[in-house]
Order: C-alpha cells, then structure tokens, then sequence
C-alpha cells in the first residue's frame, strides 16, 4: 500500500501536467506577435529549441540524471529528435502554404488520431470510447475555431505538410513514452531537444539576424525557448509517465483553446460565436478526459 500511493498522486497529476504544457505552447502565437517585423519563423524554431536545450540540459547535470554517454546512443533518441525538429519544420511551413485556419486544423487535428493508431500499435494502448468523444469534440471544436476567421485556402502541398507535422508530434511522443522505461524524464528532453536543435541549426546559416538585437525579439526568443519549450516539455514527460500517447495528444488540444483566449485578451482580436462555441467544445473534450482519469484514481483507491 505504501508504494502505491506515488503512483495515484501522479496518475490523477499526469492530465493536469500535459494541460500545462499545452497553456504554454499556447502562448507562442502570442509571444511571436511581439517580436518587431523582419523576424523569421524558421530562425525562431531553431533558437527556440536551443535555448530550451541548453536550460535542460543544465538541470540535468545539476541534478546529475544525464547517465552514461553510450546509453544515448540508441535508434528512439535520434528518432525523437528528428520528429521534434521535422514537427518545427512541417508546421510553419504548412500554415505559410495554405494559411492559419487550415493549416492549424489539419496539423494539431490529425495528431490524435496518429497518436492513438501508433499507441495502439507500437504499446499495445487501447484508449477506449471516452477517448475517441473527447477526440471528436475537441477536433470539431478546432475546425470551428480555425474557420471562424473566414480565411480559407487549400493547397495540397500545405496539407501534406500538415499532415506531417500532425504525424511528427505523435511519433515524438510515442518515441518519448518509450525512453521513459529507461531513462530519467529531464535526460530525455535534454537530450532530445539539444540533438532537434543541432538538426535545426542549418537554419541559422546566412541569415540576417539584426532583429534579434532588439530588446523585444531577446524577450520573445527567451519566453519561447526556457517557457514554451524548457518548461513545457518538462510538464509534459512527467504528464506521459501516467498519461497513454493517445490521451496526452488529446490534451494538448488545449493549445489552440489557449492561443484563441490570448489573442482576444491581449492582442484584442474579436470573438465571434462561432469561435466561442469552438472553445467551448475542446474545454468540453479536455473534461472528458480528466474526468477518466478522476475516475480511475477514485477506484484505485477504493
């Protein structure tokens, strides 16, 4: 009874750490907004997982999780890596080719549905009814959220890279999940968010980086790399020791729910009902799932 007691505290915590970093990933529309013109969205990706790298990989030696070198260097840490960094690359190019709405709904709407198919296949997970309505509600709950604006535009090379992008996140946390049986959880993003950053690094080449200078784009990088990248992923590995790949890509719908709430309370942009029903419909599916996981933890301890 006395070692089983850590495990219901972190099952009933897991959904609220994935949530966690789903508000923080949320803000990274918003803190980008700040960012004075002349930026560029790939330079922000690189540097935004490189600074996230390198705060995580500073705890890590702190705390002294990082382990023996050889042990890194296996197939589901590369992996990891490189679907972290194609995630970065398949997303902004995906919403620059066929716009925000679309590209937003195909990329994060997709997700779900490739973390439950490769759960189930690759870790035997079954996430059950509850999951597929909570599911359904939050992907119906995005598309009018993403459509609500009226700006529309389809190219089939943005949709495949949406889709790649939607794919690229289920797969890292699929590969993330694994290396959790093995390894400390701030050694795994350490080391997968430095390797995605050195994959990225290309970007940084030949570019004019005389924006970054300014004090606000230094604010901008530093949110988007220690808070949206460094805390966030330190949220979300602890939230999947408990949380199945499918129920944890699920939750991160919050993301697109948080980034609508800030732009109409920081950046004044307008809420129309059709985006408020939207919202209400994914809060509606996050609930779903933490009720789940209320409920097994009250019968684990009954």
């Amino acid at each position: 009874m006395v070692n089983k007691q850590p495990e219901h505290n972190i099952s009933s915590g897991g959904h609220w750490f994935v949530i966690g970093a789903a508000l923080l990933w949320g803000t990274t529309g918003t803190a980008q907004a700040f960012a004075p013109a002349g930026f560029d969205p790939k330079v922000i990706g690189a540097l935004r997982l490189l600074i996230g790298g390198i705060a995580l990989l500073f705890l890590v030696i702190k705390r002294k999780e990082f382990g023996g070198f050889r042990s890194w260097i296996q197939l589901p840490v590369l992996l990891a890596a490189v679907f972290t960094a194609s995630y970065q690359l398949c997303f902004f190019a995906a919403v620059a080719k066929t716009g925000v709405a679309i590209g937003t709904i195909v990329g994060i709407g997709s997700a779900p549905i490739a973390g439950g198919v490769l759960g189930l296949i690759f870790l035997g997970e079954r996430p059950g009814r509850r999951w597929l309505l909570a599911t359904i509600l939050a992907i119906i709950g995005c598309t009018l959220l993403s459509f609500s604006g009226g700006d529309v535009a389809i190219d089939p090379v943005g949709i495949l890279l949406a889709l790649g992008a939607g794919l690229s996140y289920a797969a890292y946390t699929l590969m993330i999940k694994k290396l959790l049986d093995k390894h400390a959880p701030n050694a795994i993003m350490a080391a997968v968010v430095c390797i995605g950053a050195v994959l990225l690094s290309p970007a940084l080449i030949n570019i004019d980086l005389d924006w970054l200078l300014q004090p606000r784009s230094i604010a901008v990088v530093l949110h988007l790399g220690l808070a949206t990248m460094a805390l966030s992923y330190w949220l979300f590995v602890r939230g999947l020791q408990s949380v199945q790949v499918a129920t944890a890509v699920t939750l991160s719908l919050a993301e697109p729910m948080t980034a609508a709430t800030l732009g109409i309370l920081i950046l004044g942009e307008q809420l129309n009902a059709q985006a408020f029903f939207g919202i209400s419909l994914i809060f509606a599916g996050l609930i779903v799932l933490m009720l789940k996981g209320r409920r097994k933890t009250y019968a684990s301890t009954t």
